[in-house]
């Protein structure tokens, strides 16, 4: 049998994330119709239904999950070689594929950006975007070279760089009593409204809030659940509640009438690491992070020598 054609997978895709036919072919700059009869051809190649569909509702079958999975890594790899043949053509030797979070401190972005390595003068980085625990699966299966992921638990299967340590930064209305303070802490927390993330944006770390946060008694009155951090202030200023974001979400909509303050909280940390495959055996991504190392060791010196001095 013939394998698909790349255009095929993706419509597929698209089908399978918004089991709506109408919003998939806007995603793929396409009309409906087009797609429809590119789904009724990749059915035909493959023998089996995808979508079971009428009118009304579109779902998707257990043959098309399954499909679909591995669809989605199929297109990643086919991306990943014309981002390479492409770079190489163009006079990069080498492309390290590198992953971040929407929610990765720039610092941390710009700086791993900026390395450079003597053994591969012509290296081109190519950037990734999605959430941590994804950027971890990808990495895993080899999707990607390296990521900087953040609230990723450890594994065998990856061998982590420390980047950042750096707290949750509680946001809230500037006229809360709770800003008062230049620290909060999670049991003046209790019985409040609470705003998270979705938990498929990082479901290690919204676990780890609520498990801390019964561990000492202290519980939401509600929670409201986003997919971006630009969603908070309306939540907090109608439900007088407080958003558990990392600092430069936070930092992004601290303004007309909203505040941040940092948590103290040392069983809650965001925890920034380079992560690449254990087995690893890219010259290339080792030597990378050799030089991250490095220049997280440099940055570490400076500011040691920054601090005044105690005694005489």
């Amino acid at each position: 049998m013939a394998l698909p054609e790349v255009r095929l997978l993706q419509a597929a895709i698209a089908v399978a994330r918004d089991l709506n036919f109408s919003r998939a072919a806007d995603r793929l700059h396409i009309g409906q119709s087009t797609l429809s009869k590119q789904i009724y051809e990749l059915e035909n190649q493959l023998g089996f239904r995808l979508f079971d569909r009428n009118h009304q509702t579109v779902a998707i079958t257990d043959a098309g999950r399954a499909f679909v999975e591995e669809a989605i890594e199929a297109v990643s790899h086919t991306e990943r070689a014309v981002a390479a043949a492409t770079a190489v053509f163009n006079g990069a030797d080498e492309v390290l594929n590198l992953g971040k979070s929407a929610y990765t401190d720039p610092f941390l972005v710009s700086t791993l950006l900026s390395i450079r390595l003597p053994l591969f003068p012509g290296m081109r980085i190519k950037q990734w975007s999605n959430y941590s625990n994804e950027l971890a699966h990808q990495v895993i299966s080899g999707d990607l070279d390296a990521a900087m992921t953040t609230g990723v638990p450890e594994t065998p299967k990856l061998s982590l760089l420390r980047l950042a340590d750096n707290p949750f930064y509680i946001v809230m209305a500037a006229s809360d009593p709770i800003g008062q303070h230049r620290e909060v802490l999670l049991g003046q927390m209790h019985d409040r409204n609470w705003v998270l993330l979705s938990r498929h944006a990082n479901s290690y770390l919204y676990d780890m809030i609520l498990f801390v946060g019964s561990g000492k008694n202290v519980r939401p009155k509600d929670i409201f659940h986003v997919m971006s951090p630009e969603e908070v202030p309306e939540i907090i200023l109608e439900h007088q509640a407080l958003a558990f974001l990392p600092r430069s979400a936070a930092w992004r909509i601290s303004r007309d009438g909203i505040t941040m303050r940092p948590l103290s909280e040392s069983q809650l940390r965001l925890v920034t690491n380079l992560a690449v495959r254990s087995d690893t055996k890219s010259r290339l991504v080792k030597e990378f992070v050799r030089a991250t190392s490095r220049k997280m060791d440099s940055f570490a010196r400076k500011s040691q020598g920054r601090l005044p001095l105690t005694g005489s």
